[in-house]
């Protein structure tokens, strides 16, 4: 029962498209939530980061396969990973660190999904351990060829708009 992300918008949250960054802020963090936010508002770019990290499962016990992502306990969602482990990466943070921050920094929180004051969410250490892990370098390298994919896009539009 893991899904890519919870569509359902709830009372208080905010849409990450209306996220709202301090454009004076020389922190790293907003420029990487930024950038995560430009990959949630292209659709196209979306579409094709969501189908990628629909593979982000974890291993059964028994070791046969991948879980099966309609049954079980629901799991941390995949864009929840995507934010994370883009953070850590980023960053270049610990997992205690990426623990302090999922829990008490509100931009993060706002771009997970949780609304800033009735949402008292916590993720725990060995929570995120277990969700970023799956995370792997493999999948970013292929989310980051798509991303590049989709910048080349951009370009060829823009140099087609000057031609005319």
């Amino acid at each position: 029962m893991r899904s890519v992300i919870n569509h359902q918008m709830m009372f208080g949250r905010t849409d990450i498209s209306a996220i709202v960054f301090d454009p004076k802020s020389r922190d790293d963090i907003p420029k990487i939530l930024r950038g995560l936010q430009g990959i949630y508002t292209d659709e196209e770019l979306r579409k094709r980061v969501f189908a990628i990290l629909e593979e982000v499962r974890p291993e059964r016990k028994k070791g046969e396969g991948k879980a099966d992502p309609n049954t079980g306990r629901p799991g941390m969602e995949q864009w929840a990973i995507l934010v994370l482990g883009v953070v850590r990466l980023g960053i270049n943070a610990d997992y205690d660190r990426l623990h302090e921050l999922v829990n008490h920094h509100d931009t993060l929180r706002q771009m997970l999904g949780h609304n800033d004051w009735t949402d008292k969410t916590s993720y725990e250490l060995q929570t995120i351990k277990d969700n970023v892990r799956l995370f792997t370098p493999e999948l970013l390298d292929r989310i980051n060829q798509e991303i590049v994919l989709a910048g080349h896009t951009l370009v060829k539009k823009k140099r087609k708009k000057i031609s005319l």
